[in-house]
């Protein structure tokens, strides 16, 4: 019996669109405040479902009746079945869109300028800096980038910056996922090139520590930075999964960092007001209250997730800086990342966005609770603001 190759190719269509909606969910799924444990457990699933479900699919109605492999009848098929397989046939139809949209994504028209080196670290050390922790065998899979950092300057211009700081320098730092696998010797090199790049604020945007006892190598890397405006933090997920949060917030600001979690500073800058908000939802706390800052201020917000856009675009934010999603640590030439746990997918996977009235920022980090990374190399920012009006 000849094997029907219309039906092939549409069971092969139907397989990635079911994928591509199981892969859907499983992001918005860890978009949500739910416990490790769970996740786990749910990533497991989606893992074994994700293959388990063609398979019994082609055994159970492509070799057997109707025997789709060689010309059998779709519309044979139970109704359950032949619903679920009209969703995936709608996902695969939209993958193509989805990759040409992504092909054509340019930088905000506030972009003024992008100026990125790619650093070496174990080259630059002179070994591979592997520690005891777990994943190690992820270290030596053929063309991993998580050694590899981009070291980037990106000019912006905002429509409500004061003249008068034309020029205002950000660091942004983000997931340092201290675990032990990527040894301390990669956080220290990466803290040497940060200061290199003199700022007037740093920042941190969340999941410093996935093992409690690495709070020990804070001192030899975020602690050495520093910077006029001060250096500015919030938490992440991995941080939430930790029972000692509180310890992990006290010793960062006995090193000189400034816990802007759950609210809004208000500091004077050159004549002008600097509305510094932090935020960790939905992890930990609630949102910022800004109902005390003036109209006029300048108001930067960090966030861990950039799933709070939408509230930020509402509180008339003008730069938010946010990490989280790596960039999906893991990128397909033309279709860009795969996981992201996002409520968003992978619209917010990295880069700049300029939804009005805000700027969003989103770092690929410098590391990872796994240390993987495919056409997704770590990243260490300076964004440079700009004063003057620009295009909505």
């Amino acid at each position: 019996m000849e094997v029907d190759w219309l039906n092939l190719f549409i069971i092969l269509a139907l397989t990635a669109g079911h994928a591509a909606l199981f892969i859907a969910i499983l992001n918005r799924l860890h978009a949500r405040p739910w416990p490790r444990p769970l996740l786990h457990h749910l990533r497991q699933l989606h893992d074994a479902l994700i293959v388990a479900l063609p398979v019994y699919f082609v055994w159970r109605f492509g070799f057997s009746e109707p025997r789709l492999v060689y010309g059998g009848s779709w519309h044979l098929l139970p109704t359950p079945v032949l619903t679920y397989l009209a969703v995936c046939g709608t996902v695969a139809l939209a993958l193509p869109a989805a990759a040409i949209c992504r092909w054509q994504m340019r930088p905000p028209h506030c972009q003024i300028s992008n100026h990125s080196q790619r650093i070496d670290i174990s080259r630059r050390l002179g070994f591979r800096p592997v520690g005891p922790g777990p994943y190690q065998l992820m270290t030596r899979l053929p063309a991993n980038e998580c050694f590899q950092i981009d070291v980037s300057d990106k000019e912006y211009r905002l429509p409500r910056l004061p003249a008068a700081w034309d020029g205002l320098s950000i660091l942004h730092v983000s997931d340092l996922h201290l675990i032990g696998t990527i040894d301390r010797p990669y956080f220290e090199q990466v803290v040497e090139i940060a200061n290199t790049m003199p700022s007037d604020l740093v920042v941190f945007t969340g999941d410093l520590l996935d093992r409690e006892e690495r709070i020990d190598w804070l001192p030899e890397t975020l602690g050495r930075l520093k910077a006029p405006l001060g250096c500015w933090f919030v938490l992440g997920n991995h941080d939430w999964y930790l029972t000692n949060t509180a310890e992990v917030r006290q010793r960062m600001e006995s090193l000189g960092w400034r816990d802007i979690a759950g609210r809004c500073e208000q500091i004077s800058y050159r004549g002008e007001t600097l509305a510094v908000c932090g935020s960790e939802f939905p992890w930990m706390g609630g949102q910022p209250d800004l109902s005390t800052v003036p109209p006029e201020a300048f108001r930067l917000l960090l966030s861990h997730t950039p799933d709070n856009l939408r509230w930020a675009q509402r509180e008339r934010i003008d730069l938010m800086l946010a990490g989280h999603n790596h960039g999906g640590q893991i990128r397909l030439p033309g279709f860009g990342p795969v996981y992201v746990p996002s409520a968003s997918g992978g619209r917010f996977a990295a880069g700049a966005f300029f939804e009005p009235p805000t700027l969003l920022y989103v770092s690929r980090g410098i590391s990872g609770h796994h240390p993987l990374r495919w056409n997704c190399p770590p990243e260490l920012t300076r964004l440079v603001l700009r004063a003057g009006d620009t295009k909505r």
